[in-house]
């Protein structure tokens, strides 16, 4: 009593948020030749990440798309949780690396040179990031890919650093107070970090079987609601999800004077109608008779 549809290869996503790391990189290591702006340089390093991040997040779209086997019978689609957590990490490296070029240039500030060039440029590769971003984000949702989503959400913290060291290159173009490119820096840095922490804290809990959503919960239990009008009970309710996946189990109590069969087909019955509002959900059922008191036991509670 339990099928599931196959998983879906999503790797032309992450070849996707390869090709805009590469021109990225390319465009903001110009921009920052061109004005020796601390602020362009690290939003070059943190292009570097997104390389690393995006190459990470094939290889993990690649391995999850494989079907189970004898050595994991529940499939591959958990490698996306290592991978998220991977990104998260490589999130917080980018904070570090831009924390390390600010710090020695706001103690020693320097002129910036050729700022429009330089601007124009980051906003081209902000663009590009940008753009990609939203594809991600739409696919990560749509076929529920927290490898995608946390790829998305990196290359927003890209461009919004990219916005903040604009501003404050700009600004240093206005005022002529060196400082300010330093301080901007410093300031998308810590924004970085809360992402970064956001993302491995989701890929712990992950790891560690969460349940699905509340709203999930309540779709299952609308479709339960029926059948207890029936004379029916339902228990041991157990959800846990593996990135795209979820898996869910419930012990099903009927009248013990229902067949075999008649048990059997409405247990089917059942997993068809949760699997048909949520096509990524694997569903376990288990009948059991209404009437034996061990049927009430809750292992939870025990």
């Amino acid at each position: 009593m339990n099928t599931s549809p196959l998983p879906i290869n999503l790797t032309r996503y992450a070849w996707l948020s390869i090709l805009a790391a590469v021109l990225t990189i390319g465009l903001k290591l110009a921009a920052y030749w061109l004005t020796n702006s601390v602020g362009l340089l690290s939003d070059a390093l943190e292009s570097l990440v997104n390389l690393a991040a995006a190459i990470v997040a094939l290889i993990a779209l690649s391995i999850a798309v494989r079907p189970a086997d004898k050595d994991f019978t529940y499939g591959y689609s958990k490698v996306e949780f290592f991978a998220s957590g991977f990104e998260g990490g490589m999130i917080l490296l980018a904070a570090i690396s831009i924390i390390a070029s600010a710090i020695p240039r706001l103690l020693n500030p320097q002129p910036i040179e050729q700022v429009g060039l330089g601007l124009l440029i980051s906003v081209i590769a902000s663009g590009i990031n940008l753009a990609v971003s939203l594809v991600l984000k739409r696919a990560g949702e749509r076929y529920g890919s927290i490898t995608l989503e946390a790829d998305s959400r990196h290359l927003m913290t890209d461009v919004l650093t990219t916005v903040g060291v604009l501003i404050g290159v700009g600004l240093v173009a206005l005022t002529g107070w060196l400082r300010l490119d330093p301080l901007i820096a410093l300031i998308v840095a810590v924004n970085i970090i809360i992402t970064g922490i956001s993302l491995l804290r989701r890929s712990a809990r992950g790891l560690m079987d969460v349940a699905l959503p509340p709203s999930d919960l309540q779709t299952i239990q609308a479709i339960l609601k029926p059948y207890e009008a029936q004379g029916m009970s339902f228990h041991e309710l157990r959800t846990r999800t593996a990135a795209a996946r979820g898996y869910v189990s419930i012990h099903i109590l009927v009248p013990g004077e229902w067949s075999i069969q008649r048990g059997h087909d409405t247990a089917e019955q059942i997993e068809r109608e949760i699997r048909a509002k949520m096509p990524q959900i694997s569903v376990l059922t288990h009948v059991e008779p209404l009437e034996d008191e061990a049927s009430w036991q809750d292992s939870l509670s025990t």
